[in-house]
């Protein structure tokens, strides 16, 4: 195992009912609370938030309006309405799209510049609001970790930032909330915590990994058997809290630790996609993740193999990429290109854009050429 440093601060409030609570930690405070759209609403999760802030007598203003994929104009508005307000924390009511704004909100309150720069490393964010989190969507592990995206509309750019400062401080989180997903959200969400799993699992070099790697294959067995159970049963609990918690895993830094160097190049090629097209993040993994794989096979063969055997019970590489792209499919999943309205004359815009990003991250061997060449995979 190489050596690893964990920290991870957020206090984690899990099960039935507890949306209730979310007052109680905020008491003598001016909260900002942030969603979406209507759906908390329609399902009951805004009224517990409200009558949980009364009771505890918590100021609080309102900013509804986060888009599924969040994008900087919202975010530059919830920043001054925040200082207009002088607010002490913020209240993120939703999945990643409102955990992620909230982070950037945080960050940029006390911020005097641009709170892009942080987006392109122009500055570092070292303060930020306290971020409390009512988890209504699992999928992207924001719950529970110090990361955020967002799109730049202007630019095209769908770039992210990360800071100790942006771990929310309590994250509620009621697989309740949950009963009323509907089946494509599921199904994006799915995906995003799969591939949060396999991208260090399959890009790193140390190999000598038995707990992480039972780890990842355990909790992608459990994503993918309460994703069907989901699908069939909506209010199973059950399998909703396996299915929460195995989201929150996938990405709160258990799981790469001690595995050494990785990377996340599926994500980046995933969000140039978004970016672009403004499409779902959770699709534009499945069809960009079985591409991937299938471009790497040959390098990836014995990873697969093992892969294919303890998830799918398949020992073969091919097999193995196979099963995870049905699996996807079955799910309701995009995974090829032309299933969200994309074609061959898209890739070079896509590969183009996703190079800026890729060089952000590192991932300097991923050039326009060879990104566009791995896209072709989905075609």
């Amino acid at each position: 195992m190489k050596e690893f440093i964990f920290y991870n601060p957020t206090q984690i409030v899990f099960g039935e009912n507890q949306t209730k609570n979310i007052g109680r930690y905020l008491r003598n405070k001016k909260c900002l609370f942030l969603y979406g759209g209507t759906s908390i609403k329609q399902n009951g999760i805004y009224n517990k938030v409200m009558d949980s802030l009364k009771k505890n007598n918590v100021a609080f203003v309102e900013k509804s309006g986060v888009k599924p994929n969040p994008v900087l104009s919202f975010v530059y508005e919830a920043i001054e309405l925040a200082k207009k307000e002088n607010i002490d924390c913020i209240i993120a009511a939703g999945g990643g799209s409102v955990i992620d704004s909230a982070k950037t909100i945080a960050a940029g309150f006390y911020y005097d510049g641009d709170v892009w720069d942080f987006f392109i490393d122009k500055a570092q964010i070292k303060q930020a609001l306290p971020i409390y989190v009512v988890l209504t969507l699992a999928a992207t592990a924001s719950e529970m970790n110090s990361g955020a995206v967002i799109t730049n509309e202007k630019t095209k750019q769908k770039f992210n930032i990360r800071g100790d400062a942006l771990f929310p401080k309590i994250s509620i989180l009621d697989p309740t909330n949950t009963y009323t997903v509907p089946k494509n959200h599921v199904a994006n969400g799915s995906v995003d915590a799969i591939v949060h799993l396999l991208e260090g699992y399959f890009t790193k070099k140390y190999l000598s990994t038995p707990i992480q790697d039972g780890f990842v294959e355990t909790l992608v067995k459990t994503i993918i058997s309460s994703t069907k159970q989901i699908l069939k049963e909506p209010e199973n609990y059950d399998a909703r809290a396996n299915f929460m918690w195995s989201a929150t895993l996938a990405l709160n830094g258990l799981t790469t630790a001690g595995i050494g160097a990785y990377a996340f190049p599926n994500h980046m090629m995933g969000h140039s996609i978004s970016a672009l097209f403004d499409i779902a993040h959770g699709s534009t993994l499945s069809i960009v993740f079985p591409a991937w794989l299938k471009y790497n096979k040959d390098n990836l063969s014995q990873r697969l193999q093992r892969f294919g055997k303890e998830v799918f019970g398949i020992d073969n590489p091919d097999k193995a990429i196979e099963g995870l792209e049905s699996f996807f499919a079955s799910i309701g999943a995009p995974t090829k290109l032309k299933d969200v309205g994309l074609a061959q004359t898209d890739i070079e815009a896509i590969a183009q854009n996703a190079v800026s990003l890729a060089q952000k991250w590192g991932l300097n061997e991923y050039t326009k050429e060879k990104i566009a060449s791995i896209l072709k995979f989905a075609l």
